[in-house]
């Protein structure tokens, strides 16, 4: 027989606090993505994330998860260093996307 947990799941969800909107990026620079982890519960500290780079066109985040921007990293470390891909168009659309066990999305900003 069966027995159904009803145990109480914990979802991490930071809230990314950079890059903000009007932030401007230059292509092949590294920056740092930053998140905030207050609500992360000490039994998920050793959650690992994902970050990949979007970009907003008609309603759709057009994330590109062929070229994580970084992943296996702590989601508990608040912040995780990136490298702006050099070969990307220019525009003030992007977006990035952290995924520990949800996606929480950054505002637009540019990437120059």
């Amino acid at each position: 027989m069966n027995q159904i947990f009803n145990d109480k799941v914990d979802v991490i969800r930071p809230p990314i606090t950079y890059p903000k909107a009007a932030v401007q990026w230059a292509r092949g620079t590294k920056q740092v993505v930053r998140w905030d982890t207050k609500d992360i519960p000490p039994q998920r500290n050793s959650t690992t994330g994902l970050i990949l780079l979007g970009r907003v066109m008609n309603d759709s985040e057009n994330l590109d998860i062929d070229h994580p921007l970084a992943s296996r990293f702590s989601i508990s470390s608040g912040q995780q260093t990136v490298m702006v891909p050099d070969n990307i168009t220019c525009g003030d659309n992007y977006i990035v996307v952290l995924f520990g066990d949800s996606g929480n999305r950054s505002p637009e900003f540019q990437i120059l």
